[in-house]
């Protein structure tokens, strides 16, 4: 197929970059996510009402939602993709598990993220994840911005909420509205940079709010919000200006300044505000690293990278989809593209646009934008998809496991799709896969973040494959990457304390019962350097079960 554009398709390609914004949002469970997320839907009018899918009778699930268990359980377990036009822009949102023991898929997803929207409870403020999250995005540096929710409940004082940013993050954040009251006293917001009062009416539940513009001067507001609250949300404002930080949209784009916003997700306060304030600042799709320096989003010749697999979607059809970032150039439906690990050529003839579980089959897509190949096993996490001169991004690393797990099948017959079901789910990112350095130990030990990961994959081995497994804990809680691999590790000779297994790419993985026994080794052998990312690996297959 030919990649040749003319000047027609390059003014097309540029004014499809310009109109795109693509974000990921990152909280704590709880703070409010899935509900942002169906808000921000409704806004873009890509759904008509929130909680909009419904299911038999009356009874709805959330769009983004759909595996079996985050439905049983009520928290979101994978990363999906939602994809809708606003005020002519098209906005891709990545959403992303909020639970706790699913960090390594939310940081996958942060991978193709230009953006983050960092959402927090104004009771609870800056929790343990949240900063964990925070700190891939830092590693990234890609820009925050912060959305204050719950602010129509019993709260933390909007100032405190922001000192806290400051002084633990180091981040430096710019409140963008300003709100008035809070819990039952919540009236509204004040924008800052045009000093205009938006007041809320609670809207009734899963409809568009009705919001009423007022500037701040208008004598009419003092009918309808107390003077005392008016007041103090005027007082404060002083106090920021008074502060000095100035709005600098370079510093928000370098990842040291995150502009800030109040709302309330549920009750549909404060969020199209944002959306609209989110779009103005947002970054727009950047060059990416790859193997030869940043590839620039407008080159004409298509490429991107798998960031996220995903079996099953659809539990009438057995499948699998690879998620692929586009990072430059125009994609189209049927378009012959190289593999650029194995240098095999593709066709890619079935690509699909994401909407939660529902799919449609894509005609193009542009940086910014996210597409479902099916996936029969030829892609892995990280690879790289091009057209013309090759292209190789970096590849997305793996984050050090604290849970261990022998994963024993206790049925010899039922082997090959125990077999199946490991090696799709190492793929896919649902967990780590180590081997035990004795051949002989043949059963795979599963490497999470958080135990309920490892509750998943044997619900999934259990619904999907068929097979009964039964879990085996190691008793280590700490793991290194050995840098410089097996030699390094045998210059050493023998080590106490610890036990040395092999990952997915053969590499030499070292666990510890605690931090006390890593610490120890380090001092033993201050030459023998671990890493807690495990190194990038491009090219090289890896080991399966």
């Amino acid at each position: 197929m030919s990649t040749e554009s003319g000047p027609q398709d390059n003014s097309e390609l540029l004014e499809a970059v310009a109109r795109r914004r693509n974000f990921a949002i990152i909280s704590h469970p709880d703070a409010g996510k899935t509900t942002l997320t169906e808000k921000l839907l409704l806004y873009g009018g890509a759904i008509q009402q929130a909680g909009a899918v419904k299911a038999r009778g009356e009874q709805r699930k959330v769009t983004s939602d759909w595996m079996e268990l985050e439905k049983q359980r009520g928290i979101s377990i994978t990363s999906t993709v939602l994809q809708f036009d606003y005020t002519g822009n098209t906005i891709n949102l990545l959403d992303t598990p909020g639970h706790q023991d699913f960090s390594e898929d939310t940081y996958r997803t942060l991978a193709a993220a230009d953006n983050a929207v960092m959402l927090e409870d104004a009771a609870k403020g800056l929790e343990p994840q949240t900063r964990k999250l925070f700190e891939v995005c830092r590693m990234r540096q890609i820009p925050i911005f912060t959305f204050i929710n719950k602010m129509d409940r019993p709260g933390r004082e909007p100032l405190a909420l922001l000192d806290e940013i400051e002084a633990e993050l180091e981040l430096t954040p710019w409140a963008v509205n300003w709100p008035i009251g809070s819990g039952e006293q919540f009236r509204g917001v004040i924008d800052r940079r045009t000093r205009e009062v938006v007041l809320f009416s609670r809207a009734e539940r899963g409809k568009q709010s009705e919001e009423r513009h007022l500037s701040l001067d208008d004598p009419e507001l003092l009918d309808l919000v107390e003077s005392d609250l008016l007041d103090q949300a005027v007082e404060e404002m002083d106090l920021l200006d008074a502060a000095g930080a100035e709005l600098d949209l370079e510093l928000v784009h370098a990842g040291e300044l995150t502009p800030v916003f109040f709302g309330s997700a549920m009750t549909n306060f404060g969020v199209r505000p944002f959306l609209n304030a989110f779009l103005e600042m947002a970054q727009k799709p950047v060059a990416r690293l790859g193997h030869d320096g940043p590839v620039d989003p407008l080159s004409p010749d298509f490429s991107g990278f798998v960031f996220k697999l995903q079996a099953n979607m659809d539990p009438r059809h057995r499948d699998r989809v690879a998620f692929v970032r586009v990072c430059s150039g125009r994609f189209e439906k049927d378009m012959t593209v190289r593999h650029a690990r194995t240098g095999r050529t593709i066709r890619l003839s079935r690509p699909q646009k994401l909407f939660g579980q529902d799919r449609a089959v894509v005609e193009d897509a542009y940086p910014g934008d996210v597409i479902g190949l099916n996936n029969p096993g030829m892609f892995s996490i990280g690879d790289t998809l091009y057209v013309g001169s090759k292209v190789e991004y970096e590849g997305i690393p793996c984050f050090s496991p604290e849970i261990f797990s022998w994963l024993r099948n206790p049925n010899p017959s039922a082997f090959k799709n125990f077999r199946k079901g490991v090696n799709e789910l190492r793929e896919e990112g649902a967990v780590q896969i180590l081997y035990d350095t004795d051949e002989s130990k043949r059963d795979p030990i599963l490497a999470a973040v958080g135990q309920l990961q490892l509750e998943v994959v044997q619900h999934r081995l259990e619904n999907e494959y068929g097979v009964d497994t039964r879990l085996e804990p190691l008793g280590y809680q700490v793991a290194r990457w050995v840098n410089g691999g097996w030699p390094a590790l045998e210059k050493v000779g023998r080590i106490f304390n610890c036990k040395t297994v092999r990952d997915a790419w053969n590499r030499p993985v070292l666990l510890f019962k605690n931090q006390w026994n890593l610490n120890q080794l380090s001092e033993e052998h201050p030459a023998l350097e671990l890493s807690t990312v495990a190194p990038v690996v491009s090219g090289v297959e890896p080991i399966s079960l």
